[in-house]
């Protein structure tokens, strides 16, 4: 069974920082391209960051420079670690699992970067 759990979720200030992580589990991760998604209310969803296989990175433009996504296929997990928030990283976060054997999402997390 394919899970994706995300976590590290909660609240931030304008310039802080924070680290997602995403737990997986039910397939080959390191097989799998992996990904970072959000969502804020009224916008479609939207890709922030790409990790591949092997481990080329593509960022959004507007976390370029301020986001890092990074993987551990020992752990089977992958980061997103988030530094020089902005309000407008306000958004339910989301794991993305794609592979020969697997297209899966996680449940999401909720990030609030608050004054």
């Amino acid at each position: 069974q394919v899970q994706l759990v995300e976590s590290g979720g909660g609240f931030a200030r304008p310039g802080g920082s924070l680290r997602l992580s995403c737990a997986a589990s039910g397939f080959t991760f390191s097989n799998a391209f992996m990904s970072w998604h959000r969502q804020s209310p009224g916008k479609e969803r939207e890709v922030v960051a790409f990790i591949g296989t092997p481990e080329i990175t593509t960022y959004a433009d507007s976390v370029k420079g301020r986001f890092i996504i990074s993987r551990d296929n020992v752990k089977k997990m992958v980061y997103l670690q988030m530094n020089d928030l902005k309000l407008d990283d306000t958004a339910v976060y989301y794991c993305n699992a794609s592979g020969p054997e697997v297209i899966s999402w996680g449940q999401g997390t909720q990030f609030t970067v608050s004054p």
